[in-house]
Formats: C-alpha cells, sequence, structure tokens
C-alpha cells in the first residue's frame, strides 16, 4: 500500500479435521484470492493445516508429516506472490516435542516458525496432553523435508520488510489471555504489527471480552493487531467455533467478522501513523533488539487505499449519538476547566468581548456553564459588544440578542472613535486600509476587555480557537491574548458542532439566535461592510476552507503524516468537493502560515486541552519560532 498503509486479512477457509490436503488447498485458494485484492499480510487460524479439535490425532506421526508436506505445498504456492502468509501447523522438532505453531511464509519460502508460548489447562480442550510450551531462550535452527534452507524456530523472531518500515511479530491465542503475553516484549523491542493465530470457542460473553483484550493490547502496544478465528468447520464434539476475526489499530476496532458470518476479514493498516506514534513515547525500542532474529521478507506492493474510510472531520465522531456525547464532554472539560481558574483567582466576574461570531459564541456559552457551576449569577458576566468599522448589524443584533438570553450584563463600547484618534497619534491615514487598520481594532478591542476587568476585578475568557492558532490568523496582543482562553484546542469545525450541540439543548430563542450565529459566514468584520451592508472580509476566501485547515493540522499533529501523505489522504475524504489543485493550495498555505506563526503561540495564554491536539507551547508543542518549513513545501510542491 501506499504512504504507510498495509493491507491485511484474517481468513478461515472451509476446513476438514485432520485433512491436511483439502485444507492446504482451501488455504491457496484463499491465498490466490486475496492476491487478487492485493492483500500484504494474511493470517489463518491456529493448527489451520491439520484443523484444532483434532484430540489425539496430534500424537499421530500421518498427521504431523501430511501438515509438513502440506506447509511446502503452500509455501511453494507462494512464489511470485508479493505477501506475508501465516498459517498453523503441529510441529515435531525433535522426537516426542511437537509444537502448535505458526508458520510464516512468503516469497515461496518458510520464513520462520513461532510456537505457542502458554497452553491452556482447563476447559474442553486440553493442549498440554499433545503440545509442549514454547521454551525460553533462543531461537534454533530446524530443517524442513521440502526445502535446502534451514529456518529458525522460536519466539524471538520478527518478519520484517525493512524498506517500508513494517515489522510482524505471531503469537498464539491464549498466548494474548496471560498477564504478559509475548507481543508485549515484541512490541517494545520493534513489531509494530501482531498477528495471532487462534482457535477460541464460542460461548456467550465471549466474544465482547476477546474485543477487550486484543483493543487494550493494540492500544498499549500501540500496534496493529490482526486476531484470526477458527472457523465453524471445526469439530463439534464439545464446542463450536464461529470465525470471530477483529484487526485493530492502536486501540481502535478497524474491522471485524461476526461470529458464523464471514470467512475473510480485511482492513488498511496504517502503520506510518503507528511509527509516528512510537516516536512521541519512550516506552518502545528499550528492549534489546539484538535478542530478536529478524527475518527479511518483501511483502508490501504500492496499492491504492479501497477499504480505508477516511473522515473528513477528524476532530469530530461520525455518529449523531456519539457526536452529542463528545459535545458534553468537551464542553463540561471546558467549563469546569474555566470555574476553577475563576475560583482560583477570585474573580468577580469573567470579561468578554461578544462579536456575534462563532468563537466568542462558544466561550459565552462556556462561561454560562462555568458559572451555573459556581452557583454565581449570570448577571456577573460582563459581555461586551464592541463595534467598530467592519460590524455588520446582523452580528451585532446577534450578539446583544443572545447576551440577553443568557441573562449576562451587557455593555456596548464602541471602537470607531477612539480608533481613529489611534490612527491620528500614529499618523495612519483611515484609507490606507492596510494591516495597521485591521490589528489597531482588535488591539483597542482587547485593550478596552482587560482595563475593565482591572476595573471590575474580573478575568478576560478569551475566544480564539486552535484553527486560528494553527494559521496565525489572529492578532498578535489583540484577540491572541486573553487572561484564560477557553477555546485553546478546539479548531473550528469542533467549534461548529459545539455551538450547533448547545442551540439544539437549549432550544426555543436561544435556538433561533445560535443557528442564525452558525449561518453568519466567518469574519474577523475588520473591514468595512459590502454596499449593501453584508460582511466584505470573508475569513475563508483569504486564508482557506477552515475544514481542509483542520484536516491539515490533525494529519500534521495528531498522525505525524508528511505532505504527499496527507495530500492523498485529502483527495479521499473532499472527493467530489475539493479539486486536488484546490486541496495542494491550501496545504500550501497552511504549511507557510504554520511555520511563520509560531511566534504567536509561543507567548499564547494558559488554555484548557480538550482533545489529542493542542498546541500550547508548554505541554503540547514546543517549535523554535523561526524554523524553516522549506522542506514540507518543497515536498508539496512536487506533488
Amino acid at each position: 500500500m501506499k504512504h504507510g498503509f498495509v493491507k491485511v486479512a484474517a481468513a478461515s477457509p472451509s476446513l476438514r479435521v485432520a485433512d491436511p490436503v483439502y485444507n492446504a488447498n482451501k488455504i491457496i485458494e484463499t491465498i490466490r484470492a486475496q492476491a487478487e485484492k492485493e492483500t500484504e499480510i494474511l493470517v489463518f487460524p491456529e493448527l489451520c493445516l491439520s484443523g484444532y479439535t483434532c484430540g489425539d490425532l496430534f500424537l499421530q506421526q500421518t498427521l504431523l508429516d501430511g501438515c509438513l508436506a502440506a506447509l511446502g505445498q503452500i509455501a511453494r504456492a507462494t512464489k511470485g506472490i508479493n505477501m506475508l502468509v501465516f498459517v498453523g501447523l503441529p510441529f515435531e522438532v525433535q522426537s516426542g516435542k511437537v509444537y502448535n505453531c505458526a508458520a510464516a511464509v512468503s516469497g515461496g519460502e518458510v520464513k520462520g516458525l513461532v510456537p505457542k508460548s502458554h497452553l491452556p489447562n482447563n476447559g474442553e480442550f486440553y493442549e498440554r496432553r499433545y503440545f509442549m510450551s514454547a521454551w525460553e531462550g533462543e531461537s534454533v535452527l530446524v530443517k524442513l523435508p521440502f526445502s535446502e534452507k534451514s529456518v529458525y524456530i522460536g519466539t524471538d523472531i520478527y518478519f520484517e520488510d525493512r524498506a517500508h518500515g513494517v515489522c510482524v511479530a505471531c503469537e498464539i491465542c491464549e498466548d494474548l489471555w496471560v498477564p504478559v503475553s509475548p507481543s508485549v516484549k515484541s512490541a517494545v523491542t520493534k513489531a509494530n504489527l501482531i498477528v495471532n493465530l487462534s482457535a477460541s470457542s464460542e460461548t456467550a460473553g465471549k466474544r465482547e471480552y476477546r474485543h477487550t483484550l486484543v483493543s487494550a493490547q493494540s492500544g498499549k502496544c500501540v500496534c496493529g493487531y490482526v486476531y484470526c478465528d477458527a472457523g465453524e468447520e471445526e469439530s463439534t464434539g464439545d464446542g463450536v467455533f464461529a470465525g470471530n476475526h477483529m484487526i485493530y489499530e492502536n486501540g481502535v476496532l478497524l474491522a471485524e467478522t461476526k461470529p458464523f458470518e464471514g470467512r475473510v476479514c480485511e482492513a488498511e493498516i496504517d502503520v506510518g501513523f503507528l511509527n509516528a506514534e512510537r516516536r512521541k513515547l519512550n516506552t518502545f525500542h528499550e528492549g534489546e533488539e539484538n535478542d530478536y532474529i529478524g527475518a527479511e521478507c518483501s511483502f508490501v506492493g504500492d496499492g491504492n487505499l479501497k477499504l480505508r474510510h477516511v473522515i473528513s472531520a477528524p476532530f469530530l465522531p461520525e455518529g449523531e449519538k456519539e457526536r452529542a456525547e463528545r459535545c458534553e464532554l468537551i464542553l463540561n472539560i471546558q467549563a469546569h476547566a474555566l470555574k476553577k481558574r475563576l475560583a482560583h483567582t477570585n474573580a468577580k466576574t469573567a470579561v468578554l468581548g461578544i462579536s456575534g461570531g462563532l468563537d466568542s459564541t462558544l466561550a459565552f456559552l462556556v462561561t454560562a456553564r462555568a458559572f451555573d457551576l459556581l452557583g454565581k449569577d449570570r448577571k456577573q458576566i460582563t459581555a461586551i459588544t464592541m463595534p467598530g468599522f467592519g460590524t455588520t448589524g446582523k452580528t451585532k443584533n446577534n450578539a446583544v440578542a443572545l447576551i440577553g438570553q443568557m441573562g449576562a450584563c451587557t455593555r456596548t463600547v464602541d471602537i470607531t472613535a477612539s480608533v481613529l484618534q489611534h490612527f491620528k497619534d500614529i499618523g495612519h491615514d483611515p484609507e490606507n486600509k492596510n494591516s495597521a487598520y485591521e490589528n489597531a481594532q482588535a488591539r483597542m478591542r482587547t485593550m478596552i476587555l482587560m482595563d475593565v476587568a482591572n476595573e471590575e476585578g474580573g478575568l478576560v475568557v478569551g475566544t480564539g480557537d486552535l484553527s486560528e492558532l494553527a494559521l496565525g490568523w489572529c492578532t498578535y496582543n489583540g484577540d491572541h491574548m486573553s487572561m484564560y482562553g477557553v477555546n485553546a484546542s478546539v479548531p473550528k469545525t469542533l467549534v461548529k458542532a459545539l455551538v450547533a450541540y448547545e442551540a439544539k439543548r437549549l432550544g426555543g430563542k436561544a435556538e433561533r439566535i445560535l443557528n442564525d450565529i452558525l449561518d453568519t459566514e466567518i469574519s474577523p468584520e475588520l473591514l468595512p461592510p459590502d454596499d449593501s451592508g453584508n460582511i466584505a472580509q470573508k475569513t475563508e476566501d483569504l486564508v482557506g476552507p477552515y475544514e481542509l485547515h483542520d484536516f491539515f493540522l490533525y494529519s500534521f499533529l495528531r498522525r505525524g503524516d508528511a505532505p504527499a501523505k496527507t495530500l492523498y489522504l485529502a483527495e479521499r475524504a473532499f472527493d467530489g468537493k475539493y479539486s486536488r489543485a484546490e486541496i495542494k493550495k491550501w496545504l500550501t498555505v497552511f504549511y507557510r502560515r504554520f511555520f511563520s506563526q509560531q511566534f504567536k503561540r509561543s507567548c499564547s495564554p494558559d488554555g484548557v486541552k480538550v482533545g489529542s491536539v493542542s498546541l500550547s507551547p508548554r505541554a503540547d508543542w514546543r517549535m523554535p519560532s523561526d524554523a524553516s518549513p522549506e522542506a514540507w513545501l518543497a515536498e508539496t510542491e512536487k506533488l
């Protein structure tokens, strides 16, 4: 796959218990079918060459020899196929010592054998009767009758496509269920993708528990995890198997087959993201990599994504119920953070500038919640409208109406005269609508808020959001500054969702006002309206669509994606809405602005973190203000 993605699959083909020839043929059919679909890692169930439920037949040489011959047949079938395949079989290392093994096969060869470490000793399937547990210590070389090469067998093996940064380790069924799984050491050392060949009988409640185990393992090991379960053709003498496959990435379920409902489970794992995530941690590579044997394989191709759904709004859950729950949680995080800051500073009031735009609306709604938590009258909130050269009647009226509806104290301070006096003082021509013309208004508003807060013993609540901080779309020491920024880690797309959620929750007149604010063009309103009195200065016409910039921001900060990968994913996420040329144009703007505006973020005020992405210079993002964007721009230019 391209850009760090790997296509994986778990399959439980048709099976006959104790019939290795039949089972090998069905496995080969599946390998060929998956090769057509460009699968790169394919996992089959535990003991799939024999069947897991052979019982005392595992002690028969005929079955052991048949499985070994079937393994050779599968190995030969993979020649010329770009794939790493895992199959399960009973394997005799020396006379009387049989192990429950997973064989890794690629490019016509067996690359290694991994024995099961932890054998179940209770329940309906008593493996200790037939198999030895994997030994502790180094792997040993074994000779396979169908190959001139000897291969390693042991638990200290990983299978690596070094050219693509993919390292695979293997464990078998019960190995996952024990307190210290073999995959933990494998992941800490190097492996970023774990496969599990399993035969887990189906009982009520067990599926949910398996999900918990696999999710937790992939999350704490920051890895992809492919769990392949035995299918329903296993013997039902003492239990039933349901082929309940599942594929996880860093704790998140990518795909599953429900019990008895499917033979193949497929997904595309973002190994590039997993590697980027591990760079942020000091947990990994603590073990000695030299303790492991690396079997080199070539199995990663260059196919395009076909299965993976790329979310266009990565800061928001897609489901309506999940989105509502997320919004309520974030609003509570913001409100409780502000509550603590107000209480700690003994602030008599909270002072906000209300413009009738999205950001100040959200900050105001959060402040109202904080005052409710403190048991304070909302009339103690000082909400100030400060109309200037660009203020429209719509935004001003919405601001005043919202303040009144929420029961706060309204103040209006027209900044026009004071800004004109300021222009006169510094010798600026008001007809020259340059950055000084715009920023003087923003700084005047901030000065008013700060002075009112000093006058009333209050605290200025900041309104600027994460997207504006990322792009530097704020006036240095103007709206850039406050005494506490409740929206500091809330991107614009999430601001819209939070306001929409509060509109629905509040209902009535408040809902109508908030919906009108949501329908208003995003603008700082620092330039005069057009001849019809409408907003002339539209932010997204100048810096680009916020939904694109939020996508770029998440890709850059959270997932560590390079420009090529970001563009590739953005094209999928916004297919039909933005052309490749448009996405590339705004991606270039994003990198230029992000790097050039770091100086504003380096001295930003305190603000609560609500999600996994934040630009706080104290806790989350440390970057020199004079860092160069040229490497990112050069890559973008070549796309």
